[in-house]
């Protein structure tokens, strides 16, 4: 079977897909899949879309970061936030997008580290919804 555990761990719960064959990952510094088999790593995960594919079927998340970790028998996701791509409220996602537009327009903020964050979360929200 070409299949393996995965577990995604976020501070407020834990689940787990019995049969994965492929996972894709926003890693910091691009995308990378996991196939069962895939060489033992700690990767660090930024904003982005998971993708997992379980008995044929495609499901997709966003993310807004955390870490993997792939061993010999398992993959383990340890993460900030993960949401469903149906269970994404767009509008919400659509007003964060502009409010965080709105503070990187304000010269007087002086967070534009943090609203530059929060516009890449929404953007990854809107787009995941989609799906």
């Amino acid at each position: 079977m070409n299949s393996f555990k995965l577990e995604i761990v976020t501070p407020t719960e834990i689940n787990e897909v019995e049969n994965a064959s492929y996972v894709r990952c926003p890693a910091t510094d691009g995308s990378f899949g996991i196939m069962k088999g895939h060489r033992e790593a700690v990767i660090a995960l930024g904003v982005g879309e998971i993708k997992i594919t379980e008995e044929g079927k495609d499901s997709y998340f966003a993310t807004s970061g955390g870490v993997a970790e792939i061993s010999k028998d398992k993959v383990q996701f340890l993460l900030e936030t993960i949401e469903v791509a149906n269970d994404i409220d767009s509008d919400r996602a659509k007003a964060s997008m502009q409010r965080s537009k709105d503070r990187l327009s304000n010269k007087k903020d002086n967070d534009i580290n943090r609203a530059e964050l929060s516009l890449l979360k929404a953007l990854n929200r809107l787009k995941v919804s989609s799906r």
